[in-house]
């Protein structure tokens, strides 16, 4: 998918930021999805995957698992967040061996979800590569900011609240996870990684201290 494309940041940062996606096709797999769904949210809360959601109902961080599951239709859209190579090699490796019969999307850094793709024996239908932002790039929020906001690829996470949130943060009226968990909750399908936005408030935190 390639609104998870444009997530910026340091490599570093980003090496530990892993999408994924169910997705089906019109007329070709898409009835009955609901079992098979099932099994990729089981496979997924076993590995711990620390955001994910159904864009149809919304994340984890918002609702509880149940009402999610309760909530699945042939409409519903799958995505989530790991943190680690080696839980997006085991999700690979598990979902090939399920053989479900629907389209998986990984997204990340190349130089991590290469070799991992490799590791679990998958080999990729197709790459979509980020070309960068063009155009008059002056006018974006600073580097930070789009670090946190990019990770909602529909843009829900308004800048101006990014910032606000960091402030909160400075006051010692939020730590930087519960602020993290406050600019999640905006991004509905899941994809949101608060556990690495934690880490980006906290450094900039730091650096003003």
């Amino acid at each position: 998918m390639t609104h998870s494309l444009h997530r910026s940041g340091t490599i570093e940062s980003q090496k530990k930021d892993f999408n994924w996606f169910m997705y089906q096709t019109k007329g070709v797999n898409d009835v009955n999805i609901k079992p098979k769904a099932l099994e990729f949210i089981a496979v997924v809360e076993a590995l711990g995957s620390e955001n994910w959601g159904d864009v149809k109902s919304g994340p984890i961080t918002r609702y509880p698992v149940d009402y999610i599951r309760d909530h699945i239709t042939d409409k519903s859209r799958l995505r989530g967040v790991f943190t680690k190579r080696s839980q997006i090699v085991e999700f690979m490796r598990q979902i090939k061996e399920k053989d479900l019969g629907m389209s998986v999307v990984v997204t990340g850094v190349l130089s991590e979800v290469l070799p991992a793709c490799k590791e679990a024996e998958v080999i990729p239908h197709s790459i979509n590569y980020s070309l960068g932002v063009w155009g008059k790039t002056e006018i974006l929020p600073d580097d930070t900011t789009l670090s946190i906001t990019t990770m909602c690829g529909h843009h829900m996470i308004p800048p101006k609240f990014v910032q606000h949130m960091i402030d909160q943060v400075k006051k010692g009226k939020l730590t930087e996870e519960e602020a993290a968990i406050k600019l999640c909750n905006f991004c509905y399908c899941g994809i949101f990684n608060q556990v690495r936005c934690a880490e980006i408030i906290q450094d900039v935190v730091n650096k003003d201290k």
